[in-house]
Formats: C-alpha cells, sequence, structure tokens
C-alpha cells in the first residue's frame, strides 16, 4: 500500500506519494501531525501512553480524528500523533540530566501489575549458532571497514553471555511497564524532553530498560556524540533518574549482567544486520565504545 492510500484513510490527502521522514519504516509528517506505523495490536499501547499523557508525562499520544486512530491499514497498524515542535538532543549535560529524568518518572509511574496488558518482554533464548553467525557478519562488516576487531574474543564473550541468561531469566527482576527504546532521536526538547515515539511500549524488566539507555541513546543520531554516554553523562542520566527511581538491591546484583543481556539482544543485532551503518564513521564510533564497555564496565555503576 502506497503512502498516499495510508494517509487517505485518516483523511489526508495528498497530490503526490509522500516521502518518509526516517528511512527504516515509513514515518509521514503532513504539517502539524505525523503519521506512523505502530503495534498491531495497538489498544494497549494506547491506554498505556494515555495514562501517561494524564499523568503529567510529555508523551505523543494519538490526535483525535473523525475516523478511528489507530487503524489497520493491510497487514499493518498506523497512528497519528501531533508533530512536536523544538530543538534536538547534541549531548549537553542538562539534556542527559533531563532524560535521565523524564526515564525516571516514567518507571515511578509504572503501576505493580501489567494492567495495561502490554507485550511482556521473553527473550532468553539466544544460542550459540546465532552468536557464531553474528559475529560472523561482523567480522565481515568489520574487515570491509578496516575496523579493528578482536573476533574471537567478541564471540567468546557473547557465548559466556548465551550460557547465563536462563539465570537471568530466574532471577524475578522487578518490572515495568515502559515506552522502550528510550534513545536520544526519540526525544524532542520543548525545552523539557517530550517522548514522541513511545511505539515499542512493553513490559520488562527496569534495569534492561535503563541498560539500554545506556548503550544506545546515541544510536542514529546525528546531533549525538558518537559513544556511548561518558562516565560523567552516566552519572548525569543516573542523577535525574534516581530523582524518582529507588533500585533495588537485585538489581544493583544483577545489573553487569543486565547490560550483557541487552548488548546480546540488541547491539549484536544491530552490529551484525545493519550493513549500512558500517559506511558511517560516526557509527563504527560508536560501535567501538560500545564493545569497550562490554569488555570494562566498571564506570557504569548504577550507584
Amino acid at each position: 500500500m502506497t503512502g498516499k492510500e495510508i494517509l487517505k484513510k485518516f483523511g489526508i490527502y495528498m497530490e503526490n506519494e509522500p516521502v518518509s521522514i526516517y528511512p527504516f519504516s515509513p514515518v509521514y509528517r503532513i504539517d502539524d501531525v505525523v503519521v506512523k506505523r505502530t503495534q498491531k495490536r495497538p489498544q494497549p499501547l494506547v491506554g498505556y501512553t494515555t495514562y501517561l499523557y494524564k499523568e503529567g508525562i510529555n508523551v505523543v499520544i494519538p490526535v483525535q480524528l473523525e475516523m478511528d486512530n489507530p487503524q489497520t491499514i493491510g497487514n499493518e497498524t498506523f497512528v497519528v500523533y501531533p508533530f512536536i515542535t523544538g530543538t534536538v538532543y547534541a549531548g549537553k549535560d542538562h539534556e542527559v540530566y533531563e532524560a535521565g529524568k523524564l526515564l525516571g518518572k516514567i518507571h515511578h509511574l509504572s503501576p505493580e501489575e501489567n494492567v495495561f496488558q502490554l507485550g511482556e518482554y521473553d527473550v532468553y533464548d539466544f544460542t550459540i549458532d546465532e552468536v557464531v553467525e553474528s559475529v560472523e557478519n561482523i567480522e565481515k562488516h568489520a574487515k570491509q571497514n578496516n575496523f579493528e576487531l578482536n573476533a574471537e574474543l567478541l564471540q567468546e564473550r557473547l557465548t559466556h553471555i548465551v550460557s547465563r541468561q536462563e539465570e537471568l531469566q530466574r532471577a524475578s527482576l522487578p518490572m515495568v511497564m515502559t515506552p522502550h527504546d528510550y534513545k536520544a532521536n526519540n526525544l524532542i526538547y520543548t525545552p523539557d524532553p517530550y517522548l514522541i515515539d513511545p511505539d515499542n511500549a512493553v513490559c520488562i524488566p527496569r534495569i534492561f530498560d535503563l541498560a539500554l539507555a545506556l548503550l544506545l541513546f546515541h544510536n542514529e543520531m546525528e546531533t549525538a556524540p558518537d559513544q556511548v554516554f561518558t562516565p560523567k553523562q552516566w552519572e548525569l542520566f543516573l542523577k535525574g533518574y534516581k530523582e524518582y527511581v529507588s533500585l533495588s538491591a537485585l538489581e544493583l546484583r544483577y545489573w553487569e549482567r543486565a547490560i550483557e543481556h541487552v548488548f546480546l539482544d540488541e547491539v549484536m543485532w544491530l552490529m551484525a544486520e545493519v550493513e549500512e551503518d558500517w559506511e558511517r564513521d560516526s557509527q563504527r564510533k560508536l560501535f567501538a565504545s560500545l564493545l569497550a564497555l562490554l569488555e570494562d564496565k566498571s564506570a557504569y555503576r548504577l550507584g
């Protein structure tokens, strides 16, 4: 289905085929709204984000239209959100602090039970074969782009992480409902951060969500630094976050394993499968910093 046909379903009529403002999926900005793909089962997501919005969280929710919003079109579900005007993240101290604060507020507001029936994280079934195949792809991309990589060491590290995933699953870590995928390119500063892409909302171990922010907050963001948070930035992010959240002793104990598991789940895939990322110098630098963090996490504690 064309972009014009999708927009027409929401009462937006275009003479020419719209151009997506995002390279990896259809996202169309039309005047003061954005039309984008969302979860196939959108009701739990909308219930959750509307709850956050009513509690004072800066997060987009579907705009009121004469027709259903969201709605399923063909095999996909699309939603119309307001376009949020502001500035983008540039790695400034106050931006990092405020981003941590917003995530802390969101986690603080999470009910103890999954009352909105969001999907629940359950990815603890990685295999050694997957690691071997992924490292082979990463090594190929690295060689093609003159990137220094110790593939043998990486495979050894990831294989070890695979061996510990069942223990992590049994640890009964505190869960939260969260928009997830909490990254700089999903925030607009107004000047306070405003979450413009909550569509990956899920119920997940709280420290997994925090670990994803640590690892990939600067991913795919031209104006962000080309590395993970510096220790100082991480301290600022946590300072904002901890204004609203007190982490448990169990979470502190499993923090490094959470970082490793999220690396396995998110970063390994990113480095292995998104070949075009390797062509950008900034992304290669980010990959280098991610690999360094995997080897030494001592500067990125929770407290």
